[in-house]
């Protein structure tokens, strides 16, 4: 077998120049947070210079970016400060807002975390810093937690199969109405929605529906005759004020023309209610935000997304599903292909590439450590609570209907009346909804206590003093379900939900699931395109402050003073950083900042009376989610063809924007290229789109090259996202949760998102993009603690890191991986492409191969097969030193000297290290071994895998096997086992 160490030196040998570099001034005070951020010192700097034979940092930038581009002046933010000083002043920003006891209901509400599940998931970097888990032998823990929660949203909802997970309630009912309509058969374009559906996600759905050409119809749904047609309707349940209501007449008749109907459902209230998929629905879609997440001013939150079997092909974001490793063991993978590089591009359906994957195992993880008796409790005791209040309401001589309903108490009190209720209790620090005209809702949740009660038939009845005591109310109410509502199935049946109810076992179980996975705790995770950065611990701590997470996001502005400060800040900020003249906080994922900057732009058009204008030119390199968000904008794609150096044809541009220049309405271009190149046209190309009366929109997911050094506004981009877990630090949590607010230049801030239920926008705004008017608010904490603490000039040195590292990984293995694309001076940008066909072609070794030996090495792929078959995306990011840039060169190297000892006939073609990857414990341990390579080559291939090894659970897993054999829920696994 090679040595990989003499490959190593002969590498470093072969690049180092005969000068010695300076050891560059970083310019960053000792006791400033950019020194823990960036991984590297001076000395270690000063050397992976001297690999690139260039002698300052700033020599090295001034080759790799194009001039043409480059900002001229610093950036204009605060000066950096310290850890502690950017927590105090985030604390006195946070002590603006003010908790008050909100009954606002509409889908969020106040709930306990258990503390062991805050500690040990939500505040543990072991779960919050893995990356989705496309390389599923190395993700096994969130696999099953997430496989819980599919399970969990199974046996509530009464619906086979579910996601795992989407982004809120209101973008899943939007998914819902779109894959209603592509499996329709009817011809309709008409989509239904009962007006007693929570009108965020009316005003969700409409947004939606507008540029597919859907009409949205909304109304009672017991007054729809169904004269008109439709291919789908949305009903909500319990309603958004609160009633129960028997939906089974409606959804046969919706089922006798053809339409599929999808019901919004509280996952709490289906502990005690009959759930869809037994009174018809085709469809569920809801939020778990009351399962132990925060209210976080409107997120994250894990929605759900459940459906019948026959519809599992077409359900949009990813499913978990049980396969098999090459031992026979059972094992958990993403089933079905739902990976954002399978996003179907221009024919798709959805542009879903992320999920909340940590707000899903929170929620998982409260269903399991309550298990059912115990959410049925809860429930119990929420609704025991909600039928006292109105039965005390009713004493007050309030008017109540008398329908079934769960938490919320609707009263009839007059417009006047309302107002005055509304005013009135906002005084006394309690929140009650206003609902037009003369309605006021109170709608009750997991906090609320028998006080909580007393408190507001006191202020409701204007007076301490009350004409009777709730042990008489108790005698008198009827607290159970009558049918068809009470619900007769029995749920959460499996063993995860009746084990784990005592803290030590429950803490055991996470901890078990947090070792199966490969994080940032354990080592660099180099994924191209996905910057998996730093997530400091000071960025972090804010998230879980009360005065951030216990705030309702339709909480009177008067209360959210803090988030409004922060908002402001962080905006101003961005607009600082890209050049924009404005920026929407709401896209609460890239693909929905990519959605919303295209939504901008097509408002853009229909304004100056060019409707038209429909085509959207993009390049054939681009991500899979481009493609898919313009046809979800209603416009057309055409493909602009890319030269042999992964740059855009400007030739092939220029006669696409020419013969199309009349309905010319974008161009989607991601900047620094797919191909990890900083382009030099990319000026002319902005100026031959505007030429012809287009807009450039401009992906985000490459910003980390730019911070500091060059800014999309400057250089001809009109809209640009930005992926806020990505350059800004957030962590992608496992998968999710993501932010991808929208930057724009002056002439589209008119358009930028609005939302109906807060006053936010004008008559020019797009609608509203999330169900929350500031998106995932809660953790904009971490992207405000980042820039704060980093400051313009360690934010533009983070940069110039970031592309240090990347050229000196391509500059180490490009002996032994070619590097496919660099610009004009011979660089890459923050990431590189290396090429291992030539491997595959001499040694039969295939990426996957790579990949999986890798895991024995312990670390994460980089990102496979894209933007080309058959190579690998390298992003170091800036917060690797050089001594784990090394290791990871190292394990490359390694694997190289693999596979040439494979080619040489040293090591047997099909049964060797690279083939047999990844290698378990028990493969080691148990049983005969077979194989020509001895036992230690195949556990620690490298020396410091003898200090500390990650060990992968399961062998290589089968993919095709899962999805001939689908089962997504934790009953099949059981099943499976026993086979």
């Amino acid at each position: 077998m090679a040595n990989p160490e003499l490959a190593v030196n002969l590498a470093l040998a072969h690049s180092q120049p005969e000068f010695k570099p300076q050891v560059p001034n970083l310019r960053i005070a000792a006791d400033e947070f950019a020194r823990r951020h960036i991984g590297s010192n001076a000395k270690e700097v000063a050397t992976m210079l001297g690999v690139l034979g260039c002698e300052t940092l700033d020599a090295l930038i001034d080759k790799a970016v194009p001039a043409a581009i480059r900002l001229q002046k610093p950036l204009q933010l605060p000066a950096s400060k310290t850890e502690t000083a950017a927590l105090a002043q985030l604390k006195q920003i946070a002590s603006q807002n003010q908790i008050a006891r909100s009954y606002i209901g509409m889908g969020y509400y106040d709930c306990i975390t258990p503390p062991v599940i805050q500690r040990n998931i939500l505040e543990n970097p072991g779960w919050y810093t893995a990356y989705t888990p496309y390389q599923a032998e190395i993700a096994q823990g969130r696999l099953e937690a997430l496989l819980n929660f599919q399970t969990l949203i199974a046996d509530l909802t009464g619906l086979p199969i579910a996601n795992a997970s989407l982004l809120d309630e209101g973008t899943a009912a939007a998914e819902a109405m779109s894959m209603s309509y592509h499996l329709c058969k009817n011809k309709s374009n008409t989509f239904f929605i009962a007006d007693s559906c929570h009108p965020q996600t009316i005003e969700v759905v409409a947004t939606r529906a507008k540029p597919l050409g859907i009409e949205v119809l909304v109304g009672p749904y017991y007054e729809f005759d169904f004269e008109q047609p439709i291919f789908g309707a949305l009903l909500q349940y319990p309603d958004t004020y609160g009633a129960v209501a028997d939906y089974r007449h409606f959804i046969d008749r919706a089922h006798q023309v053809s339409a599929l109907v999808t019901v919004a459902a509280d996952p709490l209230s289906l502990t005690l209610l009959t759930p869809p998929g037994e009174f018809g629905a085709d469809i569920a879609v809801g939020s778990t935000q009351r399962f132990g997440v925060p209210l976080g001013y409107g997120g994250p939150h894990a929605a759900y997304f459940a459906t019948r079997d026959e519809y599992k092909r077409s359900i949009p974001g990813r499913i978990v599903g049980v396969s098999k490793d090459r031992h026979g063991k059972p094992a958990l993978r993403l089933a079905l292909q739902t990976r954002e590089q399978h996003i179907r591009r221009e024919k798709a359906t959805s542009n879903i590439c992320t999920a909340q994957v940590l707000l899903a195992v929170m929620a998982s993880m409260y269903a399991v450590y309550h298990g059912p008796e115990g959410l049925r409790a809860i429930a119990s005791r929420i609704h025991t609570l909600a039928v006292l209040l109105a039965a005390g309401l009713k004493r007050l001589n309030y008017s109540i209907d008398e329908i079934p309903f769960f938490d919320t108490v609707c009263l009839c009190v007059g417009e006047a009346g309302a107002k005055a209720v509304v005013q009135a209790a906002e005084t006394k620090g309690v929140n009650l909804r206003l609902v037009e005209p003369g309605f006021v809702c109170i709608s009750l949740d997991e906090t609320t206590t028998l006080e909580d009660v007393t408190q507001l038939w006191q202020l409701l009845a204007g007076r301490e003093t009350l004409p009777f005591t709730a042990e008489e109310l108790e005698q008198e109410a009827r607290f159970d379900f009558y049918a068809p509502f009470a619900r007769s199935s029995d749920y959460l049946r499996d063993r995860v939900f009746n084990r784990y109810h005592s803290e030590s076992e429950m803490l055991r179980y996470l901890h078990q699931l947090q070792t199966k996975d490969l994080s940032l705790t354990t080592s660099m995770i180099p994924l191209g395109s996905c910057t998996m950065k730093l997530n400091a611990t000071a960025e972090m701590i804010p998230v879980t402050w009360p005065e951030f997470g216990k705030i309702h996001p339709f909480a009177p502005r008067s209360q959210t003073r803090g988030y409004q400060e922060l908002f402001q800040q962080l905006e101003s900020w961005l607009a600082e950083i890209t050049g924009f003249a404005g920026v929407s906080l709401q896209p609460n994922a890239g693909s929905q900042g990519e959605y919303a900057g295209l939504q901008v732009i097509r408002a853009y058009h229909e304004h100056r009376g060019e409707a038209h204008r429909n085509i959207c030119l993009i390049p054939e390199s681009a991500h899979g989610t481009n493609p898919a968000s313009a046809v979800m904008c209603g416009m057309k794609v055409v493909a602009v063809k890319c030269d042999k150096q992964g740059d855009i044809d400007l030739a092939d541009l220029k006669a696409k924007a020419e013969k199309h220049g009349d309905n010319l309405a974008a161009l989607m271009v991601t900047y620094p290229s797919t191909h990890g190149v900083f382009e030099e046209g990319i000026v002319e190309i902005c100026e031959t789109v505007h030429h012809y009366g287009g807009q450039v929109y401009m992906d985000g997911a490459n910003m980390n090259a730019q911070v500091g050094l060059c800014r999309p506004g400057d250089f001809g981009a009109d809209v640009c996202h930005l992926n806020l877990h990505k350059t800004f630090c957030i962590p992608h949590g496992g998968g999710g949760p993501g932010v991808g607010p929208i930057g724009v230049a002056a002439h589209l801030v008119p358009y930028l998102p609005g939302h109906l239920v807060v006053e936010l926008g004008d008559e020019t705004s797009i609608g509203a993009i999330a169900a929350a008017p500031w998106g995932s608010a809660s953790i904009l904490v971490i992207s405000w603690m980042y820039i704060a603490m980093m400051g313009a000039e360690g934010l533009t040195e983070a940069t110039k890191i970031a592309i240090l590292n990347a050229n000196y990984i391509a500059q180490r293995l490009e002996g032994a991986y070619p590097v496919l694309f660099k610009g004009k001076s011979g660089l890459v940008a923050h990431e590189c492409i290396i090429d291992l066909r030539p491997m595959d072609k001499r040694a039969g070794v295939k990426v996957d191969d790579v990949a999986k030996r890798l895991m024995d090495y312990g670390f994460h792929a980089p990102t496979m097969s894209w933007p080309v078959i058959g190579t690998m995306m390298v992003e170091p990011t800036e917060s690797e030193s050089q001594e784990e840039l090394d290791r990871f060169c190292e394990a490359m190297l390694a694997i190289a000297g693999e596979a040439d000892a494979i080619s040489s006939g040293t090591i047997d073609r099909e049964d060797n290290p690279l083939k047999n990857a990844p290698h378990t414990a028990e493969s080691l341990l148990c049983g005969e071994w077979t194989h020509p390579y001895s036992r230690e080559e195949a556990a620690y291939p490298a020396p410091w895998t003898k200090e500390h090894k990650y060990w992968p659970t399961v062998g290589r897993i089968d993919n095709a096997y899962g999805d001939r054999n689908l089962i997504c829920s934790c009953e099949g696994m059981e099943a499976y086992r026993e086979e």
